[in-house]
């Protein structure tokens, strides 16, 4: 006599949660996106539930490198970006920049569930299934990089070309010091109110002129929460399982202090 079955599994659920041997997984899944202008670009998705680490990298269509790095054992989210630089206009090859920000729980799926994951059709352009709000951060104080490793080991490599651009949050400052962080890593950047000359950059006409300057990155697609399916054994009892997740697309603006304007000839009014 055959067992109960299970329930049948939604049409839209296309990653599954396969079980992986050892005590800890690597894994890395390739999706591709479609991107806000329409084109279509290739995400990688790397999960290390060893180390309880994330990390998600695709390139924007103006050719930026984006990379999100999500440390949750440090409770710590991290931003890259590599900006193509502008020859032209006495930029270098590329310019590097890292954001670093407090991870809050439920804002990713944890490492452990995202190692397991495995694509039905890796050929098919996925889209994010819910649009979460943008995000608007002022990013007030710079992290010391040689002292960074403190706050999260994989500063040091995420971001390695970025050390003289690296930014934090003061409220989320205030978060790391009451888990005991080393305050000397932080120095808090001026403001529109030590230096009430500071314009955002893009209305600074000054190329060497210090000013706050705005960037904007898009994750555009991520596995935000898990879905959970339910069966029923041959008593009848109910119980619940992961069977899938739920896609999410989150964009966010950074605006910070630069000495000069030429570390910011993006943000320029059109």
């Amino acid at each position: 006599m055959r067992g109960p079955r299970l329930p049948a599994l939604p049409a839209l659920l296309w990653l599954a949660l396969a079980p992986l041997p050892g005590p800890a997984a690597r894994a890395e899944l390739r999706v591709r996106v479609r991107l806000p202008g329409g084109q279509v670009t290739e995400e990688s998705l790397q999960a290390d539930s060893g180390s309880d680490c994330v990390s998600l990298e695709l390139r924007k269509a103006d050719g930026a490198l984006i990379t999100l790095t999500a440390d949750f054992r440090q409770e710590v989210k991290i931003f890259r970006a590599l900006i193509l630089g502008e020859l032209e206009r006495g930029q270098s090859q590329f310019q590097a920049l890292c954001f670093v920000t407090r991870l809050h729980r439920n804002e990713i799926i944890p490492s452990e569930s995202m190692a397991k994951l495995r694509q039905k059709n890796p050929r098919t352009v996925r889209q994010a299934e819910e649009v979460r709000g943008l995000e608007h951060l002022s990013m007030d104080v710079a992290v010391n990089f040689s002292k960074g490793a403190q706050l999260s080991s994989h500063i040091h490599n995420v971001c390695a070309e970025a050390k003289e651009a690296i930014y934090t949050r003061e409220e989320d400052v205030k978060f790391w010091l009451e888990k005991g962080m080393d305050g000397s890593m932080f120095e808090v950047l001026p403001q529109t109110s030590d230096l009430p000359d500071l314009q955002r950059c893009r209305l600074c006409a000054d190329r060497w002129k210090p000013c706050i300057c705005s960037y904007s990155l898009s994750i555009e697609w991520y596995p935000c929460m898990l879905k959970y399916c339910k069966s029923r054994d041959a008593a009848g009892k109910v119980s619940s399982y992961k069977c899938g997740i739920r896609s999410c697309q989150k964009g966010y603006t950074f605006d910070y202090y630069v000495p000069q304007k030429q570390l910011c000839l993006w943000d320029e009014e059109t």
